[in-house]
């Protein structure tokens, strides 16, 4: 179900977990997706989009989070938990024409996974 067709109630109620994703993206993502800033996928522009749903929620969410190309690790927001920035990138998700929900337990430890792989693989040396 996308935001769109959600009661206003659904869309603007804070999760008991912290921040929603609309929140979220408000401020911490607005500022270079609004806009396309340094490449950035353009909010609501499912060109932009497309690619990145088709990665799948758990790697392209994972892969934001610790940073890719211009993006910096966490939206360059440290007070983020990863609940409250996998909620902003499932909006976007949305906002793009994927049908991405707001992440449960499971998925959030699916993200999770891809976070440690990357985080592993950014630590191993060049050579090794």
């Amino acid at each position: 179900m996308s935001a769109a067709v959600l009661p206003v109630a659904a869309q603007t109620a804070t999760p008991a977990g912290g921040r929603t994703g609309e929140t979220v993206y408000r401020e911490a993502c607005m500022a270079c997706h609004a806009s396309g800033v340094n490449k950035a996928p353009r909010t609501g522009n499912a060109k932009d989009w497309a690619p990145l749903l088709r990665e799948g929620q758990p790697a392209l969410t994972g892969t934001a989070w610790t940073g890719i190309r211009q993006m910096p690790a966490k939206g360059g927001r440290e007070d983020l938990t990863l609940e409250e920035f996998s909620r902003a990138v499932a909006w976007m998700a949305r906002q793009g024409g994927g049908n991405w929900q707001d992440p449960d337990a499971a998925l959030l430890a699916r993200i999770e996974a891809v976070v440690k792989k990357r985080e592993a693989r950014a630590k191993k040396p060049a050579n090794g």
